[in-house]
């Protein structure tokens, strides 16, 4: 068995620094060097995951192949390691407190008063070192959520603690991201923070090995100096954390600070194999100097908080890169879309993609604009919602099936082309229970999807209630509308195309998850090549 090594990512003074760009920067580097790595994320909400949660609370929720409901970050894992993540990779409060209580009612402490310490504290222990007793991993990334300090997250802090003097200092070491900030009045960057920041941690008995310092401006070697005296490290183990131009920039900057290094050397392991990031650059390279630039609306109900798209839009980006092409995305609110202001809120769009969601809020407003990219030909992609919503507008305004409808947005409908999943029927509990995970498709050889995907046979993640009413399907085929991907085992209709149309494709699944920096989603790499297209018409 190997023994894995444990890099512990913890944040202070602020919210949302970017420990999880750091946590994948560095995987990356290390990766590069020939080590195999994987990371996880440890949230200290009591939720179970965040499949319940609202969009504008949390941001996007990712899924896994193995069906996992988890966090956004798990997202960026993947980009930038280009590895799938599984349920092991995202750990919450309630999942913890779930496992203990169930525990504790089967009688497994035998009659023991059940406590923070140990019950709760051995539970996350076990979580942490899953990934290292059950995969091939040289060395575990784990991801901290929220801020040294925060009442919710002492457990966590306590079981890192505990399992630094387990493991010993050559095995487990403390990462700890902060800010450095700078005051415009005084013209100086401030070390306090950071200070306080530090001593929280100590005070809670973990010291940490390493401090990444976010920062506006370059941090001298004088602060760095007096950031490791008052915070007790090395000054070579201060690294600094400019702002990014990009978040793919981040793996070059931290390199270029040796943080891969100093970690390598507190672990004591070698350091061989120098990261060239070859094909990462070029990727970075492409984004930076594109050729030609187009413009898609993204057509959604929570547009207000773009992290709602995380894995669309990072998407764009990937497949922007490929085709050498800068996309701007214009975003649209679906709710305030109307017959009378369509056309000039639609007015110039290279492309158009109408996005996922829940409940009815907004659904008129992405039909409408689902109508003016097949009117118009302009390149459409649906996915999952957008997918049901391009089914209802032609079944409405090419069938002429008067108000036909999903039946989660009218239970009474006359024509439901989208209907409730037959094992959806009796679940009455929200979390965790709609079709998630990864699926098969196969796919007809005469397709726009076909020419993306190179392949009959695809597998591709799910996260829906609500399917394609297969008893509608010879009519919407009669009409022009194809089913060009279906579930071998279940019949259900997974992807949707107008093959009359320059490229008008939807899909019941949810591509954007699988879209990484070496390997850009072939859909979206269409999609963008179709709207490149357009635009030079």
């Amino acid at each position: 068995m190997k023994n894995t090594k444990y890099v512990f990512v913890t944040g202070g003074v602020t919210s949302s620094l970017g420990k999880g760009i750091i946590a994948a920067s560095l995987a990356k580097l290390l990766q590069e060097r020939g080590y195999s790595v994987t990371i996880q994320k440890l949230d200290p909400y009591i939720n179970i995951d965040p499949g319940t949660l609202n969009p504008y609370e949390h941001g996007e929720c990712y899924v896994t192949d193995d069906g996992a409901e988890t966090d956004l970050d798990l997202g960026h894992y993947e980009r930038f390691l280009n590895i799938p993540t599984s349920q092991a990779n995202n750990v919450t409060t309630g999942r913890i407190y779930q496992s203990v209580i169930n525990k504790e009612r089967k009688g497994e402490f035998l009659g023991k008063t059940v406590q923070v310490i140990p019950h709760i504290t051995d539970e996350i222990k076990h979580r942490v070192q899953i990934l290292g007793e059950t995969g091939d991993f040289d060395i575990v990334i784990t991801e901290i959520g929220g801020t040294v300090g925060d009442i919710e997250s002492l457990p966590y802090v306590e079981s890192v603690r505990q399992l630094l003097w387990e493991k010993g200092e050559e095995n487990a070491i403390v990462i700890h991201l902060t800010l450095v900030p700078y005051l415009a009045a005084a013209g100086e960057l401030k070390t306090k923070p950071t200070q306080h920041s530090v001593k929280m941690l100590m005070q809670s008995g973990v010291s940490p090995d390493i401090l990444v310092c976010r920062t506006e401006h370059e941090i001298s070697d004088d602060i760095k100096r007096k950031l490791a005296l008052f915070c007790n490290v090395k000054q070579e183990d201060v690294i600094q954390s400019i702002d990014a131009e990009t978040i793919y920039d981040v793996p070059n900057l931290m390199f270029e600070e040796g943080l891969d290094k100093v970690v390598l050397n507190k672990l004591k392991l070698p350091i061989d194999n120098k990261p060239h990031l070859i094909e990462w650059n070029n990727f970075v390279q492409k984004h930076k100097n594109p050729t030609s630039e187009v413009e898609i609306g993204l057509i959604g109900k929570y547009v207000e908080l773009h992290d709602s798209y995380k894995s669309i839009t990072e998407a764009f980006i990937h497949a922007g890169s490929t085709n050498e092409t800068k996309v701007n995305v214009r975003w649209i609110h679906s709710e305030n879309l109307t017959p009378k202001n369509v056309e000039k809120k639609l007015k110039g769009l290279n492309g158009i993609l109408v996005a996922p969601g829940f409940g009815d809020r907004g659904i008129e407003g992405k039909i409408k604009a689902v109508k003016y990219a097949r009117e118009n030909n302009i390149p459409f992609f649906g996915i999952c919602l957008g997918m049901q919503m391009a089914v209802i507008e032609f079944a409405r305004n090419v069938l002429h099936l008067e108000n036909a409808n999903s039946t989660e947005m009218s239970k009474s409908t006359k024509h439901p082309v989208i209907n409730l999943m037959e094992s959806q029927e009796n679940v009455t509990e929200k979390g965790g229970t709609m079709r998630l995970g990864a699926w098969d498709c196969e796919i007809k050889k005469d397709s726009k999807v076909f020419d993306a995907y190179k392949s009959e046979l695809i597998s591709e993640r799910h996260r829906h209630r609500y399917e394609f009413n297969n008893d509608y399907l010879k009519q919407i085929e009669a009409a022009g509308m194809k089913a060009t991907g279906i579930n071998p085992k279940t019949g259900l209709v997974e992807i949707i195309e107008l093959p009359n149309h320059p490229w008008f494709v939807g899909v019941q699944y949810h591509p954007e998850y699988k879209s990484t920096v070496l390997n850009p989603h072939p859909l979206f790499v269409s999609f963008v090549k179709a709207t490149l297209k357009h635009s030079k018409k």
